[in-house]
């Protein structure tokens, strides 16, 4: 899918990255020597991952690798992995997603730990669809760790053909009372209009996965009592800012990814309009011609095809407090966006040397991320701090 989308349009700073890079061959310069307001520190290899949690209590870092396996990261530096992971439906975009605690867990040892975790489940015949399950974290020590009483609490209903737009990310409100889901369209393009259906939505449910009081069609029949928002593609980022506000991130077709302030009840578009096309070159309708339909904060055209954001809170970059902090896997880097309300503005972009997939920050207000391999030592951790 990416292959057929085009580069990000050159912003002037991204014109004078670019010009650091080798013209000849195209090799973009490493980040820390284009003048970027961060030094890179490599920390640690994996194979394929895809998202990342800190957990409160004692700082060791989670990492979900694609084909389906969890490993730990201490502070000093040790990883192990973590047993009792449930099969995945590898393939396409498919595999292990996202990883979560459970709010308010600060115990200073990580003897037990309940969890969130993510992944594509296969289905009957040639179907498959996300599965969301919650389980205890039991850790005998701090390397030897598994999943103990794994119960899958949610699931894309229905299960179809096709390895692409599980979405699957999660995150807990900031009162820890609600736990968002992020459910793909599956590149069914119609099930996203569908309240019929949960693919092309924003599901709120209670950390058991029963549907949350209050949701727009609580007294409708599951799944339509699960959601939150619709007309969603494939949102592969979903952050709560300082107000408390939620936020998506999603890729468009060719062209047309978009930041949205998802409110509830309020349906995104998809596939009615968007800021972009069909990869055929179909035309889609503008967003701007339906003010009906809820607008996104930014829309990007070429696309930066994103992983996943974090709104900034730390101290060690003041300057971005309050602003998001994207990952490109075209862009490739950083796309930083300032927020003004409900509209949202581009302010700096930073190349790096590979696809990013994902981002969190640190206890500490350093930013990790992951960079977006296939191999054991091909996906690297890097972490990134104030230059000089």
């Amino acid at each position: 899918m990416f292959a057929r989308r085009l580069l990000f349009a050159l912003s002037p700073l991204a014109l004078t990255l670019a010009s650091c890079g080798n013209a000849a061959t195209g090799e973009k310069a490493p980040a820390s020597e284009a003048g970027t307001p961060f030094k890179v520190e490599t920390l640690a290899q994996f194979d394929e991952p895809w998202a990342m949690a800190f957990d409160e209590g004692t700082g060791t870092l989670v990492v979900t690798e694609k084909k389906g396996t969890i490993r730990l990261r201490t502070p000093d530096g040790r990883i192990s992995e973590v047993k009792g992971v449930p099969k995945v439906d590898y393939g396409g975009q498919g595999g292990l997603g996202d990883f979560v605690f459970a709010p308010g867990q600060t115990e200073t040892t990580l003897d037990h730990r309940i969890v969130y975790l993510s992944w594509a489940e296969a289905g009957p015949g040639d179907t498959r669809g996300a599965a969301v399950g919650k389980a205890d974290l039991v850790c005998n020590g701090a390397t030897q760790c598994a999943l103990q009483n794994l119960k899958v609490i949610w699931r894309q209903t229905p299960k179809v053909a096709g390895r692409g737009h599980y979405s699957h990310r999660l995150r807990f409100s900031p009162d820890g009372k609600y736990l968002f889901v992020a459910s793909g369209e599956r590149q069914k393009f119609t099930p996203a209009q569908d309240l019929g259906t949960n693919l092309g939505k924003v599901l709120r449910l209670l950390p058991d996965g029963t549907p949350a009081p209050g949701n727009p069609w609580a007294d409708k029949p599951a799944p339509t009592n699960q959601i939150w928002s619709y007309g969603h593609r494939n949102i592969l980022g979903l952050a709560f800012d300082a107000q408390g506000r939620l936020w998506d991130l999603e890729h468009g077709p060719a062209g047309g990814d978009e930041l949205n302030l998802v409110k509830p009840g309020a349906n995104y578009g998809w596939p009615l309009v968007s800021d972009g096309d069909h990869y055929d070159g179909r035309p889609i309708p503008r967003n701007s011609t339906r003010p009906d339909l809820a607008q996104p904060a930014i829309s990007w055209n070429p696309v930066i095809a994103p992983g996943d954001f974090i709104f900034y809170s730390g101290d060690l970059f003041p300057g971005w407090k309050g602003q998001a902090i994207i990952t490109g896997l075209v862009a490739t880097g950083l796309v930083r966006v300032s927020i003004d309300g409900t509209k949202a503005t581009e302010e700096a972009r930073y190349p790096m040397d590979n696809r990013i997939r994902e981002i969190r920050q640190a206890p500490d207000g350093a930013i990790w991320l992951l960079e977006d391999g296939e191999g054991p030592e091909s996906g690297h951790l890097l972490r990134l701090t104030p230059a000089g």
